[in-house]
C-alpha cells in the first residue's frame, strides 16, 4: 500500500482520489475546501493546499510515494517543476501550455519517475499510437476526441468536464499540425468540418493543439492532427467571442478584471455540468501505413471509444476515461513496470508490450473499453 497524494479535487481529481484509494492511502489536496467537501464524505484524507506555496507543497508532496498533478493547467508546469525538484514520482494530467520534455534530465538528476499529458488525448491517443509505431511503419495518424452533454442547450451545446479556463485556452492556443513531415502553425478552432461518429451523429471537428509531444517523439510520422469535436456550430460561437474580444487577457482602461476573467466566471456557470447530468466522452483515432514484418502490407488500423457518465458511482465520463487512464500509470510506476528515472510521454509507455497490456486491462475492469478494428488494404 503507497502514500498518494492528489493536487487537485475537480472531477477528474476526486474520481482518481476514489478509485486510488481502493488500494492505497490517498491524500487529496486542494485550495477549495468547497471541492473537497465531497471527498471527506468518502472517508478520505483531505488537505486545504495552495500549490503555490512551494513550502506548503514540498511539505506534503516529499511524504508521499507517488505525486498526482491534477491541478489547472495554467499552475501545471510549475508544480509539475517543484515535484520533481523534490524528487518525487509523479503522473501528470494538468496539460499545461509549456513543454515538458526539457524537464527530463532535471527527473533524471533527482531520480524521479515523471509521465506527463496521461489523460485521454493526448494520453489514450498517444499510447495507442506508440503500441502501434512497433508494428507499422505508420504514416497518417488522426485524432478526433471530445467530451459533451447528451442534451444540447442553446447556445453552447457544451458543458465543461473541467476547469473552463483550461477549455478556453484549448480554444485560443495555436494548434500545431504535422504536414508532409514539417510541423505547421494553424489558429485554434480552424479546418472545420462536420464528421460522422458512431452513436452520436453528425459532430464538427476542428484544430486543436493536441499532438503536444508527437511532434517531437514522433517525427517519422509524416501526417498527424488532432482535431476537438462538438456540436455543429460551437466552434462559430467561440469564434464569435473570440474576435469581440471577450478572450483578451489585458484589463480595459479602468478595470481591475480582463476580459478573459470576466468571460471565465460567466462561462464557469454556463459550462457547470449538473450533479447527475449525463455526458459522454468518444475517441476515435485512425492511423494508415505498412506492415514492418514479414511482409510489408498497407495496413489501416482504427480505435474507437465511447463511455457515458456512470449512474451508479456518480462519476462523470471525462473523469472516467482521464483518470482511469492516470491511475493506471500511477500503477505502472508503483508497480515496477516503470523503474528508470526520466520523463515519460504517453507513447513511450504504448511502446512497451507490458505497460500497454496492464493498461488497457486496468481501463476495461472499470469498463473504459475502446474497440479496435484492423484491415489489410489491397
Amino acid at each position: 500500500m503507497a502514500k498518494i497524494i492528489v493536487l487537485g479535487a475537480g472531477r477528474v481529481g476526486s474520481a482518481m482520489a476514489l478509485d486510488l484509494s481502493q488500494r492505497h492511502r490517498v491524500t487529496a489536496a486542494d485550495i477549495s475546501t468547497t471541492a473537497l467537501s465531497t471527498l471527506e464524505r468518502n472517508n478520505l484524507r483531505t488537505l486545504p493546499l495552495d500549490v503555490t506555496d512551494p513550502v506548503a507543497l514540498a511539505g506534503e508532496a516529499k511524504n508521499h510515494d507517488l505525486v498526482i498533478n491534477a491541478v489547472p493547467g495554467f499552475l501545471g508546469f510549475q508544480t509539475l517543476k517543484q515535484v520533481l525538484e523534490l524528487g518525487c514520482h509523479v503522473v501528470d494530467i494538468s496539460f499545461f501550455p509549456e513543454d515538458p520534455l526539457p524537464l527530463a534530465e532535471l527527473a533524471k538528476k533527482h531520480a524521479a519517475i515523471a509521465v506527463v499529458d496521461m489523460g485521454v488525448a493526448p494520453g489514450l491517443s498517444n499510447i495507442i499510437l506508440g503500441h502501434y509505431d512497433q508494428h507499422l511503419q505508420i504514416d497518417r495518424f488522426r485524432c478526433l476526441v471530445g467530451g459533451l452533454p447528451k442534451q444540447r442547450l442553446w447556445p453552447f451545446q457544451y458543458k465543461a468536464p473541467f476547469s473552463p479556463i483550461d477549455v478556453i485556452e484549448e480554444y485560443t492556443r495555436p494548434a500545431r499540425l504535422m504536414v508532409n513531415g514539417e510541423i505547421l502553425i494553424k489558429p485554434a478552432l480552424s479546418d472545420c468540418e462536420l464528421v460522422s461518429i458512431e452513436n452520436i451523429g453528425t459532430l464538427e471537428a476542428f484544430n486543436t493543439d493536441g499532438l503536444r509531444s508527437l511532434l517531437s517523439t514522433m517525427p517519422h510520422i509524416p501526417q498527424m492532427e488532432e482535431k476537438t469535436l462538438r456540436y455543429p456550430g460551437h466552434a462559430n460561437l467561440i469564434n464569435a467571442l473570440i474576435k469581440g474580444g471577450f478572450f483578451d487577457s489585458t484589463p480595459l482602461p479602468g478595470q481591475a478584471m480582463s476580459p478573459l476573467q470576466f468571460t471565465s466566471q460567466i462561462l464557469e456557470k454556463q459550462w457547470q455540468l449538473d450533479a447527475e447530468e449525463v455526458e459522454f466522452t468518444v475517441l476515435q483515432v485512425e492511423m494508415s501505413g505498412t506492415s514492418k514484418t514479414p511482409t510489408p502490407v498497407a495496413t489501416q488500423v482504427s480505435a474507437f471509444l465511447y463511455d457515458e457518465y456512470d449512474p451508479q458511482s456518480g462519476i462523470s465520463s471525462m473523469a472516467r476515461t482521464t483518470g482511469y487512464t492516470c491511475c493506471a500509470t500511477a500503477e505502472l510506476i508503483l508497480q515496477d513496470y516503470l523503474t528508470h528515472p526520466g520523463l515519460y510521454a504517453p507513447e513511450h509507455i504504448g511502446a512497451q508490450p507490458r505497460c500497454y497490456e496492464f493498461l488497457f486491462k486496468y481501463l476495461q475492469e472499470r469498463q473504459v473499453t475502446v474497440r479496435f478494428q484492423r484491415q489489410v488494404l489491397e
